[in-house]
């Protein structure tokens, strides 16, 4: 039985408790807040659940295994660093730190304590993204030309991060996860207009040979969007994750230039065949995500998620945030 402690209980806090609970093989043990009025949530949603405001009541607590650490990202490497200190595994809120520094620090000293960390990169346990990557393994896309993904809606503003750090590492974990290549640089261009961060972004990930990703965030539309497009050399695809049903669309469709002499030859031509939506399982990610979390840990196994996969997305971040205060020039990874 692994026991968890939960720190952080403000947006997605809820989430986390309520799928822990439910867990086979896990046991909650503790909830932390600093907030009274988030304390007295917990206590109407879970009446029998401990809670405390002092978060060192579940890091020294020698009664508690993991402590998953739910709070704003600054807050992130103080109290993951105490946790492994401490000899507890650490499940971990994306993005994984506030610099690749940090992320490096974690990295090292879990690895000397042979403790786990795992970071919430939520997306790559659903259903639609698993789907994804089981067709590009199978080779049905053939190679990869293209991640073009728009993730915009109309708030939550956050008061201490940008639309980069808040909305892109979704894309980037995802995108990680399913291309295979180290990105070599990263273009971001962004604009800042009500509260001093960055508020509507576009990144642009170079990887080698000619695969390209372009990520659209953004705290200003009139709509929610969550939409990506994935071209390969055989096939395209578009996943839709606010579809209820047909998340993942298959087309086949392309293009390709002739291989003769005359111009004629060297046209470009077009295929346009059959589109189909394959079966894509329906399931609560989180939860997915949290029960490989506590079999990681009862198994020691590495977790695809771990701090490698979130120092990979934060280096990605810092490169944007770079790229941005340069108005758009390219850094190198």
């Amino acid at each position: 039985m692994i026991r968890v402690g939960v720190i952080g209980y403000g947006y997605w806090g809820p989430n986390i408790v309520r799928n822990l609970r439910g867990l086979e093989g896990c046991q909650l043990s503790a909830v932390c807040d600093e907030s009274p009025a988030a304390l007295k949530r917990v206590k109407q949603a879970h009446p029998d659940m401990a809670v405390t405001t002092q978060s060192s009541e579940l890091l020294e607590s020698p009664e508690i295994d993991a402590i998953a650490v739910v709070t704003p990202v600054c807050s992130h490497f103080k109290l993951a660093k105490a946790a492994l200190e401490n000899g507890k595994h650490v499940f971990i809120e994306k993005p994984f730190t506030a610099t690749t520094q940090q992320a490096e620090e974690l990295i090292e000293l879990a690895e000397r304590k042979k403790l786990k960390i795992m970071v919430d990169h939520t997306f790559l346990f659903t259903g639609a993204v698993r789907k994804i990557r089981e067709l590009i393994d199978d080779g049905v896309l053939g190679s990869l030309y293209y991640y073009d993904s728009t993730r915009v809606n109309l708030g939550l503003f956050q008061h201490d991060v940008s639309v980069v750090w808040d909305l892109a590492p979704h894309d980037l974990s995802i995108m990680s996860f399913l291309i295979p290549e180290e990105p070599e640089a990263v273009i971001a261009t962004g604009q800042a207009h009500l509260n001093g961060h960055v508020d509507v972004a576009f990144l642009t990930v170079y990887f080698p040979g000619n695969t390209i990703a372009h990520i659209n965030v953004n705290w200003l539309s009139p709509v929610k969007v969550r939409t990506t497009l994935i071209g390969g050399e055989k096939k395209m695809l578009v996943w839709n994750d606010l579809e209820a049903d047909e998340k993942i669309k298959i087309y086949d469709k392309g293009a390709q230039m002739g291989n003769g002499q005359g111009l004629y030859d060297l046209m470009v031509s077009y295929r346009s065949g059959d589109m189909w939506a394959p079966r894509v399982e329906q399931v609560e990610a989180l939860k997915v995500e949290l029960a490989y979390f506590v079999d990681c840990v009862a198994k020691d196994q590495t977790p695809i998620n771990d701090g490698v996969a979130g120092l990979r997305v934060v280096k990605l971040l810092e490169a944007a945030d770079h790229s941005l205060a340069a108005r758009g020039r390219a850094v190198q990874l």
